[in-house]
């Protein structure tokens, strides 16, 4: 026979992985690289599912940023049929959680901070609390914030989730007819910031910082007829 019949390739052969060690195995003299080996594998693979979630959180953050830039600009799809800063807020009449009809116009004179949400929006929750904050700081000096509920969970529903959230200025239920003229409405939260004449100042999508909120009314509150005449 031949000695490529009598003797192993030279080659390297396929090994198959090392098993797990067990629980509670020790490092021994004819286990270490076994053992080693193993830990090491898993390191390398932890650190990289570690990687891969930090890369994607990042693209997150900085697509999100994008988006608040273009929607600033008017750039941004969703809202192209809405209102842009400088145009007159559309007026509607929607139905408040005690049964009373509300119509936008009927806070001319006064800056509207106009805030569409929903009770299953996460980020809604989190600036509502400001929202309460800030109509106790500038209500004083004519703001008004309206929140429209853009959600199907009933009047019961809403009116409990606003009560929980200790909500202590006017709630709407939305519309889609509202919808429309504000753009369609395809991120909530979505914001609108309105003078005292009824013209915008600001459209905003998606959470945005306390100060920004904060800013951006006292812009509402400085522009208008209304204000220049006191």
């Amino acid at each position: 026979m031949s000695d490529a019949m009598h003797h192993p390739s030279s080659q390297p052969q396929d090994q198959p992985p090392s098993p797990a060690p067990e629980a509670g195995q020790q490092l021994t003299p004819g286990n270490e690289d076994t053992v080693a080996g193993w830990y090491n594998a898993h390191a390398r693979r932890n650190t990289l599912v570690i990687l891969v979630v930090v890369a994607a959180v990042a693209v997150m953050l900085i697509g999100g940023q994008y988006m608040v830039r273009k929607s600033q600009q008017g750039g941004l799809t969703p809202a192209a049929g809405g209102p842009k800063p400088g145009a007159p807020a559309p007026d509607f009449a929607l139905q408040s959680l005690d049964g009373k009809t509300v119509r936008l116009s009927d806070f001319r004179g006064k800056a509207v901070l106009l805030n569409f949400w929903a009770t299953w929006c996460e980020p809604c929750k989190l600036e509502m609390p400001w929202f309460i904050e800030l109509q106790k700081q500038y209500g004083p000096q004519g703001l008004q914030v309206l929140g429209v509920a853009m959600d199907d969970s009933g009047k019961d529903t809403i009116a409990k989730f606003a009560h929980n959230m200790g909500v202590d200025y006017p709630v709407l239920l939305g519309k889609e007819s509202v919808s429309d003229q504000y753009g369609g409405l395809e991120y909530l939260p979505t914001s609108f910031y309105i003078d005292r004449d009824g013209k915008v100042v600001a459209r905003v999508f998606g959470l945005r910082s306390r100060s920004d909120i904060e800013d951006w009314i006292k812009q509402a509150l400085s522009r208008g007829s209304s204000m220049a005449q006191k």
